[in-house]
């Protein structure tokens, strides 16, 4: 018996493979353990050991590391924007990501010397962080909601056929909770929440993003009808839904 199985009830144990096994009164059997995709979310690192070898960290010298004009620009101003400038680690690392692709050793350098602090600060707390990549990663990126509403609705096999075929032109990502269950199963396409999504519509979606096209333009959830046209993420959107009705929600003509 395992340490998690002690002092459990006999009716709660459940066999590695994840049959019930026979226990409590009249040898009723105990719940079947529900099976966890291999996908699930951990944080990034935690299976890692801290590296007790590295030197002591340092705050980069300003005078040996040379910063790019436009990152110093807009770390500093995010500097600016609070109190404690410390605050400003997350979209410091985002725009050091942005301009190199990930979050990359040189990018940690440039980063920690602007904010006068140590690289391995910065580090930790990118670890914390799934969507800050540690490793180089392709141009686009596909995070698929695997969160219950999707999952029910055929995520898993959505983002199987993702990863299958995708290859090096995105960077597939399962993801938990996007939040828009509305439009389960769906996708973040470099940042454009997209959806209801299929495997068939796979090719189709890979090839917009390979031919630089706008991604399933009829599947944004930015077009979908509202009732407040204010409530568009954007005032760049076009006027009308691509399906053909208003952007006010009103019922298009002949509709009720």
């Amino acid at each position: 018996m395992s340490a998690r199985e002690e002092g459990a009830p006999a009716s709660q144990i459940v066999s590695p493979g994840g049959s019930p096994r026979a226990g409590g009164a009249g040898g009723i059997p105990g719940p079947a353990r529900v099976r966890r995709f291999e996908h699930g979310s951990r944080v990034p690192g935690w299976d890692q050991a801290a590296d007790l070898e590295k030197d002591p960290a340092l705050i980069p010298d300003p005078e040996q590391v040379q910063v790019p004009a436009a990152l110093r620009e807009e770390i500093e101003a995010r500097m600016r924007d609070y109190p404690d400038p410390h605050s400003a680690v997350l979209p410091a690392l985002g725009a050091a990501q942005e301009l190199h692709g990930w979050c990359s050793p040189e990018a940690f350098e440039q980063v920690a010397c602007v904010m006068r602090v140590t690289p391995a600060y910065l580090e930790s707390v990118a670890t914390f962080y799934d969507m800050l990549e540690l490793h180089p990663v392709p141009a686009h990126s596909v995070y698929v909601c695997t969160n219950i509403s999707c999952s029910l609705r055929g995520a898993d096999r959505l983002y199987e056929e993702l990863r299958a075929q995708a290859g090096s032109l995105a960077n597939v990502r399962s993801f938990e909770c996007l939040g828009a269950c509305d439009i389960a199963p769906m996708a973040s396409v470099d940042g454009a929440y997209i959806g209801p999504l299929s495997p068939e519509d796979v090719p189709a979606l890979l090839d917009d993003i390979r031919e630089g096209r706008e991604v399933l333009p009829d599947r944004h959830l930015s077009r979908r009808p509202v009732a407040d046209p204010r409530g568009r993420a954007s005032s760049e959107e076009p006027a009308g839904d691509p399906r053909g009705r208003a952007s006010s929600g009103e019922p298009p003509e002949g509709g009720s």
